[in-house]
This record gives structure tokens, sequence and C-alpha cells, in this order.
């Protein structure tokens, strides 16, 4: 079956899916994006991520450019078109299409919709988890504003690609404090001796992650202690567990941090009970229900 992506109000298949050349997510990367896990049919934390989508394009100044749900008929429809039953949707706004020039088009211009939707194997993941994860360290040379969901993401991409070239599954951005942010997909995490969780706080440095919010709210319930606050590398290296988290991941146990192993080598109980409770405390909406816009 060929996958079916929505572009601009239309359904197509992807080899007919495109934007003008002069969009401005093309040429300036002047747009944002959200990636929302499909859980057994269900369309995982929706609200949350439609949140942090119009916070992002507040940010830029980019108009909304359509309700939330106008927003989930589509998602829904995408999902059920290209037959997705675990997986994920991918949703990227930019501010449009308009003459090449740097400064924002005046008049404005309508902002240009894609989604997608793909299909991923949720064993892999499970298998994944059951032997853990490598991350490497790389500096930290991205813009500021790494609150905003950007597509601007090439830093992410070369980080991502040592972290692969190296057999690595993710790369570790740190600051010039030497302080750990994020990964290059993924928020950080690591299990002190004395079983107490750190996470950078989200105010500034990183991305607030709905996989983090949720981890937390999780954590919480479980009864496990939090501290939101830098860590450095050293401190991640000598961590009782270290763990990242992502839509595409959910909470991945991490075993070694560039040649040093974290704990006894194996995940860690505290990452496995998180994955475990992860989606008893998120939202599910399912993309079979009825898709009227309000």
């Amino acid at each position: 079956m060929s996958r079916i992506a929505f572009v601009n109000g239309r359904y197509l298949p992807h080899a007919n899916a495109a934007v003008h050349v002069e969009d401005r997510g093309f040429q300036f990367a002047d747009a944002v994006y959200e990636v929302c896990e499909i859980r057994a049919g269900m369309i995982v934390d929706p609200t949350l991520h439609f949140e942090r989508l119009e916070r992002s394009l507040r940010e830029l100044r980019i108009a909304v450019p359509m309700s939330r749900a106008a927003f989930l008929v589509v998602m829904r429809r995408v999902a059920r078109l290209n037959r997705v039953r675990d997986g994920s949707i991918y949703i990227q706004v930019s501010r449009g299409e308009a003459r090449r020039d740097h400064v924002f088009p005046s008049p404005a211009v309508p902002p240009t919709v894609v989604m997608t939707a793909k299909s991923v194997d949720p064993r892999k993941g499970e298998a994944l988890a059951e032997t853990g994860v490598r991350v490497i360290t790389v500096p930290d040379n991205r813009w500021e504003r790494v609150d905003i969901k950007s597509v601007s993401l090439l830093p992410n991409c070369l980080a991502k690609q040592a972290a692969k070239e190296a057999g690595a599954k993710e790369a570790w951005f740190v600051d010039a404090e030497g302080f750990v942010t994020e990964g290059g997909s993924t928020n950080a995490w690591i299990v002190t001796a004395d079983g107490v969780l750190v996470t950078r706080p989200a105010e500034h440095g990183i991305l607030r992650g709905i996989t983090r919010t949720i981890a937390l709210k999780v954590a919480e319930r479980l009864g496990l202690k939090v501290e939101e606050r830098a860590f450095t590398v050293d401190e991640a290296k000598r961590a009782r567990e270290a763990f990242i988290t992502a839509a595409t991941t959910l909470v991945m146990p991490v075993v070694a941090i560039d040649e040093a192993t974290i704990g006894n080598g194996a995940p860690g109980s505290a990452a496995l009970s998180l994955r475990h409770a992860f989606h008893d405390s998120t939202e599910m909406v399912p993309i079979a229900a009825p898709t009227t816009v309000a």
C-alpha cells in the first residue's frame, strides 16, 4: 500500500506530496513540528502536543493554521489511510510560501501544513529496552531557543550521525560548563546512588518533552523522588542508572555513556518501572473516533 501524506488540505501519495520551492520551511527552516505516538490504534497525548505546537507557533509569530479539532480530524484520517496501529504521526507547520526574503512576508501568507504517519513494530522498542542503549557526548552547538520545537535540526542531525558512527543510539549535548543539556532527539535523565531521578529543568537549554512531562507524573505516582537540576557528564557516568525519553523511544534505559558503563551495565529498575507504567498516565484518543470538526 502506498503511503499517504496530508499537504495543505489534500491527501496525496508520498510520491506526489510536495511543497513549493519557496516555502519558508524549506528555505529558512521557518517552521515547527510535532511527533505524536500511535499505540494500539490510539493517538497518545494529543492535547499536550497541541499545546506545545501552539506555543512554538506563537514564539515564531506563525499563525495557528487550524483548530485543535480540525488537527485531530486530519491526524485520525492520516493514521487510518496509512493503516497505522502502532507508530507515529509527524506534523509540520511552516510560515508558508513567499518570495525569498529574510523578513516575514507582508501581507502574511497562509501557513503550510504537512502531516505523515508511519508504522513501527513496538516489539523492536521493547527488545531494545531489555538490553539498553549507549549514548555519546558532543558539544552543544545549537541556537539558544531550543525550547521551540523548530525544524532547525542540523546540529541534531550531525550529533545523531556521530552517535551512529560510534555504534551508539543517541548523542547527549554538553554545554560550555560541562553540563548535559539533552539528547539529539530525546531528554536526558540519570538516577543517583540514592535513587533520585535527575533531569535538567525545562525553563532553559532543553525542549519541554511531552514524554518527559508524563515521566515526571509517573515518577510521582510511583513514589520516586525527582530533582530538576543540571548534571555533569562525570556525574552521569557515576550514576546508578541513566535513561532517555521521547515519543519515539518512550523511557529507554542507557547502559553506557561514551566508554563508561552505567551501573552494572544492564537496564535499571527505575527506568523500566517508568516505561512499564508510562501509558497508564497518558491521554489516549482512538484514531477510529467520529471525525467531526467543531
